[in-house]
């Protein structure tokens, strides 16, 4: 089976499904460095070639360059898609200066001179000049040090401003799932297929409660296992709570069963098909599902599919707000459990 790719810009082709690395960072168990390594040849080979990750993501830069060091082959074949994050508490004081400084960091920890997509995120753009810094990493990417620009958790009005500005934005990553559509009702959707912006989406199995695993059990809650658990299980109490997820579940299932694969292929390839999506990230913590992740190639929705699904979706409640509008009040449910300041450690 061969993993999926598109074109996300000229001389940018990539796997439809992303290796994430936020898994790899903590807060989701131990990670061995040298099994995380081997984790990523088998994903390479695989065919899954496009590793996602950041400069807040701990130790992960440097996993990806001991990667590339050891099989320079296969890390011929990557593409890597940086992350640059600016903590909060930094956002109003924040240099030009500071800010490549920081892509240099991650540059040296890749082991590489350019990175494929050199992607921002700003986390309030009431705090600073976000077009500001948008306007230097277009001109470090200009620069040789990305091939492109792509943005990441910015909401429509956002996005269409740094437009407005001239910012050259190729790529935008967004949370985006069954459960969580804030995009589609937002005209987010509608105005990044006006522009060309192609949607990178994480979030799709809800950190993994879109799976079988969760399928028939009791609500479960606090202590979760993971960051992730914690998170998706507010997305879950506002798309309808656990008896509307529950019921979303055996729709995905049924629809699996039609088509020999699993849950999580069944919301990987919804996902995959929304306008304007080009891939998804998935945050594995290890290659035990990759054999799964492969059969999604295979796997083809149709119209009598889409419809089961809806069914259920149709009696959603939210979540409501644009892209990421929810996780931007810090005093709300999803903002109290986010960590703004993960360079220096802080919460």
């Amino acid at each position: 089976m061969t993993v999926e790719r598109i074109d996300v810009a000229p001389g940018l082709n990539v796997s439809r499904i992303w290796k994430g690395g936020w898994h790899l960072s903590g807060g989701h168990g131990d990670i061995d460095p040298a099994t995380a390594v081997e984790d990523m040849r088998a994903f390479a080979e695989a065919g899954i070639t496009t590793f996602d990750v950041g400069d807040i993501y701990t130790g992960v830069e440097e996993m990806i360059g001991d990667f590339r060091k050891k099989y320079p082959a296969l890390a011929k074949r990557l593409e890597i898609n940086d992350k640059a994050v600016p903590d909060y508490d930094s956002l109003t004081t924040v240099t030009a200066r500071q800010l490549e400084e920081t892509v240099d960091r991650s540059l040296a920890r890749l082991g590489v001179e350019r990175v494929d997509m050199l992607q921002f995120a700003w986390w309030d753009t009431k705090r600073g000049d976000y077009i500001a810094a948008a306007r230097t990493y277009a001109d470090i990417v200009k620069r040789g040090k990305a091939r492109y620009l792509g943005g990441i958790n910015f909401l429509t009005t956002e996005i269409k401003a740094m437009l407005d500005a001239g910012i050259p934005l190729v790529s935008h990553q967004i949370q985006y799932s069954i459960v969580d559509d804030r995009r589609e009702r937002s005209g987010h959707v509608d105005l990044c297929l006006r522009h060309g912006i192609k949607l990178t989406c994480y979030g799709v199995v809800a950190g993994g409660f879109i799976s079988e695993r969760y399928l028939g059990v009791p609500e479960p809650g606090e202590p979760f296992a993971n960051r992730s658990l914690r998170k998706y299980k507010l997305i879950i109490d506002d798309f309808g709570g656990w008896d509307l997820f529950q019921e979303l579940l055996r729709a995905l299932k049924r629809v699996g069963d039609r088509h020999r694969t699993s849950i999580a292929n069944v919301a990987m390839r919804y996902i995959l098909d929304k306008p304007a999506v080009a891939s998804v990230i998935i945050g594995a913590v290890n290659r035990s599902h990759l054999a799964d992740h492969v059969e999604l190639a295979r796997v083809r929705l149709d119209d009598a599919d889409r419809a089961a699904i809806a069914a259920v979706t149709a009696k959603r409640r939210g979540p409501d707000g644009d892209t990421y509008e929810l996780e931007r009040d810090k005093t709300g449910r999803h903002g109290r459990i986010m960590k703004y300041n993960l360079n220096t450690g802080r919460s």
